[in-house]
């Protein structure tokens, strides 16, 4: 309550700052931890409402996620941003890849640390193979469909040309859509040719900045303290705790074998940018 009234009647400019940390995905795939419009539309709402803000900072570490989610979010901040007449800028931390980088093309400014991870424009689809082990270990797979199409990529059935050609399509489909929102949000600004930015590969943010992808190389409070004076306000928005979570007392033992997935499932994401 306290720190509350402390913000309200402070004097001075104010940025407040959203962080967009982690996986982003559709609320309840990754529990909690994950970026979904359901979890961050609040935040925005909070940051682009508050009393003398002069503009809106992201702080980004996210190596991606999906598309639909990310788009979304990116959505929700040109449509604040717009209606608020502020300025949004992203601060890249350690990853603003694929999904991320795709939320940092939101704001009007992007500034990364000389090793931050930038780009992987494209889209990607993973799975495994079982067909041979259940054969090998005697059991039978049984799929019962009404429409052909139905068990495409089944993961336990013989891999299909005509399915991962279809599968290629969805893709096709959606990478242009990434970089549509990339050529809109960077227009003017690119320097790299497509067949080089756009082929999924990914670059420093010192790179990212001769490409184009960034605007600057920086870290966040010294940045806006230069722009807005020493003594900017820069309130972190986050999401609000349950009382009994600020105890330890939300999670119950049932949480634990979907938490340890979760957490698998995100490191594996990390991994592929070496971190």
């Amino acid at each position: 309550m306290l720190g509350w009234l402390k913000d309200r009647f402070r004097r001075g400019p104010v940025v407040p700052v959203v962080r967009l940390s982690g996986i982003i995905a559709s609320g309840g795939m990754l529990g909690p931890r994950a970026l979904s419009i359901e979890s961050v539309a609040p935040l925005l709402k909070r940051a682009f409402d508050m009393r003398g803000a002069r503009a809106v900072a992201l702080a980004i570490n996210s190596p991606g996620g999906s598309p639909v989610q990310s788009a979304l979010i990116g959505q929700r901040v040109r449509l604040l941003a717009d209606e608020k007449g502020l300025k949004v800028i992203a601060f890249v931390e350690d990853v603003a890849a694929s999904g991320g980088y795709w939320l940092a093309c939101a704001a009007d400014e992007i500034i990364v640390d000389p090793s931050s991870i930038v780009g992987s424009i494209g889209v990607i689809s993973a799975g495994f193979g079982f067909q041979d082990l259940i054969a090998r270990i005697g059991v039978e797979r049984r799929v019962y469909t009404s429409g052909e199409s139905k068990s495409m990529l089944d993961p336990f059935r013989p891999e299909k040309a005509e399915d991962v050609d279809r599968l290629k399509r969805l893709q096709s489909e959606i990478h242009d859509g990434f970089k549509d929102w990339v050529r809109v949000r960077r227009a003017g600004k690119l320097k790299g040719p497509e067949t080089t930015l756009f082929t999924g590969e990914f670059w420093t943010g010192r790179r990212g900045l001769e490409y184009g992808l960034v605007d600057g190389l920086g870290e966040l409070r010294s940045t806006l303290q230069a722009r807005y004076g020493a003594k900017v306000h820069l309130p972190m928005i986050g999401p609000r705790r349950r009382l009994l979570s600020r105890f330890g007392l939300g999670a119950g033992i049932e949480a634990i074998g979907p938490a340890t997935l979760a957490a698998l499932e995100e490191r594996l994401h990390w991994q592929r940018y070496g971190l």
